[in-house]
């Protein structure tokens, strides 16, 4: 099971933003009422095994301009459910729907690491 890191502010995301420097950081935009966002919200905890980064879960029911703040400064159009990966303060992955996986993170890491 992942430990989330609720993001339900601006100085939060800047956190995570901040941590991204020094961390390999996630945000999982999740609506909590799409199945199909259930479903990968479901396949990252049971798949989740990712040491060292940080997962930031942002509610996009409840902070929607939050969710639409993180659209609009990494560049990537609004999904849901949709996932980013953060790397030195900019989005260098980003997937929605079903493509949405654990094995997609570890293969963008590894590139990365590069």
């Amino acid at each position: 099971m992942i430990s989330w890191i609720n993001l339900d502010s601006p100085s939060v995301l800047e956190e995570a933003v901040a941590a991204s420097y020094t961390r390999d950081v996630v945000i999982f935009k999740h609506s909590t009422t799409c199945s199909i966002s259930h479903m990968a919200k479901l396949r990252l905890d049971s798949g989740w095994d990712l040491e060292g980064v940080l997962p930031y879960y942002l509610d996009l029911k409840t902070y929607r301009s939050l969710s639409q703040a993180v659209s609009e400064r990494f560049n990537v159009h609004h999904e849901s459910p949709q996932i980013l990966m953060l790397k030195n303060g900019e989005c260098v992955y980003d997937a929605s729907h079903f493509d949405i996986s654990v094995d997609e993170l570890k293969e963008t890491l590894a590139w990365h690491a590069r």
